[in-house]
């Protein structure tokens, strides 16, 4: 069975919308127990069997921004790399992602911080990629954050801890809802739509994330899970984020 998607939400004026360019979901294994002990009261890891045994998933998503706007303000946009830290979990058995923080390269990050008290930080982001290699290749510097990669020659047909590629492609690369912690204390959910990606599939020849670090979720020689990377995708962004009410 193929994943097709989900549908799109008719977009509204008040609304964002970005080009998402050079894009990788650069993800870890963690011990749910770890993760669970990060999460709020009804907020569980959505754990998996993998090949040795049971675990979660934590990734590093990171790319760059071109076109950010709001529907409103067309003439208005802004290009910089943001990187999203993320777990796959469920929330009162609703499946989706929760964020620990975003690093942003852009004066603009003080909109989500301030106005909207998400966890959300600037940064110095570089992120270039060559598609075109032989092999293909990613990299990430972001001040502690590093990656290299390269694309693999195996095909990307089945990603270890999940069922086929409908499974992964769903779970792991099309979660359209994300809770945070508030600066208030309190949690906060917002949406987002996108295409299903058609990712490549990239091997880690380095990574280190110390965002995962200090939560005590991986150490400085854990190994990537996974890399899945796209040259471009479309994201609808349906700001504001607003309270989350179970």
């Amino acid at each position: 069975m193929s994943f097709d998607g989900t549908p799109r939400p008719r977009p509204r004026w008040y609304h964002a919308q970005t080009e998402l360019d050079d894009f990788a979901i650069v993800s870890y294994r963690v011990d749910p127990g770890a993760l669970a002990r990060q999460l709020p009261e009804g907020f569980a890891p959505m754990e998996m069997t993998f090949d040795d045994g049971p675990g979660a998933l934590v990734s590093a998503v990171a790319f760059r921004d071109r076109d950010f706007h709001f529907r409103f303000l067309p003439q208005v946009s802004i290009a910089c790399g943001q990187i999203n830290y993320r777990a796959y979990v469920t929330a009162y058995g609703r499946p989706g992602v929760w964020f620990f923080g975003t690093s942003l390269d852009h004066p603009v990050v003080a909109i989500p911080q301030h106005l909207w008290g998400m966890p959300w930080r600037r940064d110095r982001i570089r992120i270039e990629a060559d598609w075109d290699g032989t092999p293909a290749r990613w990299r990430l510097e972001a001040g502690e954050a590093r990656c290299e990669a390269a694309e693999s020659s195996l095909p990307l047909t089945l990603l270890d801890g999940f069922a086929g590629e409908s499974d992964w492609l769903e779970r792991l690369t099309h979660p359209t809802e994300g809770w945070y912690r508030r600066r208030d204390g309190k949690v906060g959910i917002y949406s987002i739509w996108h295409p299903v990606m058609r990712p490549r599939y990239l091997v880690a020849e380095f990574a280190r994330f110390p965002v995962f670090e200090r939560l005590g979720l991986i150490t400085p020689e854990t190994p990537p899970h996974s890399v899945l990377a796209q040259r471009g995708l479309h994201f609808d962004i349906h700001t504001p984020p607003r309270r989350f009410r179970a």
